[in-house]
């Protein structure tokens, strides 16, 4: 087994993709031979069609291709004539479902354009968060961003929308408002306003590069304890910097234990979860993989740890791939004690490629192991202390995040408690290996009324 990291031209291409799409660092694709068996195919839409074959065949983790004859797939892909793109994609797509693999998936210029908006963690735009206000209607800001144009430019919370250069926003949803304020960096759009019913107004705002935030973070006052609570959103190029901070600040405000808040986080680029992870262990393997000619390599810890101090981790059933990465890290150290429910259980690494056209390709190239072994495809992980919560419950919360992490979640409670007995057994001398023994099955709580 070869130890240490990854070199790191494997490493930029590796990404683990969870409930929902993600992305990583993009590798372009070599041309494709412009002629196959004695046919020329140059700037026809079979090009895209053998790129993306080729990566299947060269990098694909089962080298039977899931006992498929894909050299004659392939010959299948680019005998036929297609008269556009799209039925070109629709044969591609057809014959990746052979391979029974949903992470193996081919993405058209604009799904690949989504997926690394997503992990890149930012956005060309004017940085305000926008609803439809469900009394007026209309367009409104919820808030401007910090050190946002939108704020250096006077927008404020409640502001009402009504044109953007030019077109009203009268029949507009959210989704269609903020694609017309987003555009390229450098560039201007305007906004017609409205305030508190006053003279309607134009605002001209130039478009940055906009970092959006992935991490919340603040101290709670839990049982004569300073508890340091982060949520983790999904694991964004943005997301081990973010994380970093709330460490640092935390720390500060002189923090007595923390509790990671990895629910619903779907998993996204693999370097984040392995410096997050390096930020709560000294010693240790974080994650293993075997790729399909059975190289197996390690990704270590490299003594960097922020803190020494306790740490739960909260999951559930929607916390899939790098969240799952780093639980099984920390928890099979012994560094957290892990509470909430099992995991989702997605244990295949994903490298994406750019294509020609703009389209893109996500391929199956390995599988990974926790540090312990443990194979947790279609598993998930198992919590040191499962904390259920019944549909009331679960219902409640997604109808009101804002009572994520306070007394109307008992699945926070119940890190809150796990907390508070790894807090009393602490010792700053000794490394923080303590874990409450046992796996635990609290019976889920009466719903907050």
């Amino acid at each position: 087994m070869k130890q240490g990291s990854f070199p790191s031209q494997i490493l930029r291409a590796f990404f683990f993709g969870g409930v929902l799409a993600t992305a990583t660092a993009l590798i372009p694709t070599r041309p494709a031979d412009s002629r196959t068996d004695g046919i020329a195919f140059k700037d026809s839409p079979k090009v895209v069609l053998d790129e993306a074959w080729q990566l299947v065949n060269q990098y694909y983790v089962d080298n039977t291709f899931n006992r498929n004859d894909w050299q004659a797939i392939r010959k299948d892909l680019l005998s036929p004539s297609y008269s556009s793109k799209d039925q070109a994609y629709s044969a591609l797509r057809s014959a990746l479902k052979k391979l029974q693999d949903p992470y193996t998936r081919f993405m058209d210029p604009e799904q690949f354009t989504a997926l690394t908006t997503q992990t890149s963690g930012e956005l060309s735009g004017v940085g305000i968060r926008l609803e439809l206000n469900k009394v007026t209607k209309i367009l409104t800001v919820v808030e401007p961003m910090a050190g946002s144009p939108a704020l250096k430019a006077g927008i404020k919370a409640g502001d009402q929308i009504l044109a953007i250069d030019g077109k009203s926003t009268r029949t507009m949803n959210v989704e269609a408002a903020s694609a017309l304020i987003r555009g390229k960096v450098g560039t201007t759009v305007k906004l017609r306003i409205n305030r508190g019913g006053t003279q309607n107004f134009d605002v001209a705002i130039g478009r940055q590069l906009i970092e959006l935030s992935t991490v919340t973070y603040s101290v709670k006052k839990e049982a004569n304890a300073n508890i340091g609570y982060i949520r983790l959103g999904e694991f964004s190029s943005h997301a081990a910097s973010q994380i970093q901070k709330a460490i640092r600040e935390l720390d500060k405000q002189q923090v007595n234990a923390y509790i990671l808040d990895l629910r619903g986080n779907p998993g996204g680029l693999l370097n984040a979860s392995i410096d997050i992870a390096r930020m709560w262990l000294n010693k240790g393997t974080i994650v293993r993989t075997v790729d399909r000619v059975g190289q197996d390599d390690s990704i270590l810890a490299n003594q960097t740890a922020m803190t020494q101090l306790p740490l739960v981790v909260l999951v559930d059933g929607n916390s899939a791939s790098s969240s799952e990465i780093l639980t099984g890290a920390l928890k099979d150290n012994g560094r957290a004690t892990v509470v909430g429910t099992k995991t989702f259980g997605k244990a295949l690494v994903q490298s994406v490629h750019q294509l020609s056209d703009g389209s893109g390709m996500a391929v199956t190239i390995a599988h990974y192991y926790t540090p312990n072994g443990t194979d947790i495809s279609h598993k998930g992980i198992i919590p040191d202390i499962q904390a259920d919560l019944t549909a009331e419950q679960v219902a409640q919360l997604n109808a009101k995040p804002d009572l994520l992490a306070t007394k109307a979640d008992p699945q926070y409670m119940q890190a809150v408690r796990s907390a508070t007995k790894l807090i009393r057994a602490y010792r700053p001398d000794v490394r923080p290996n303590v874990t409450v023994t046992g796996v635990e099955v609290v019976p889920p709580a009466r719903a907050a009324r």
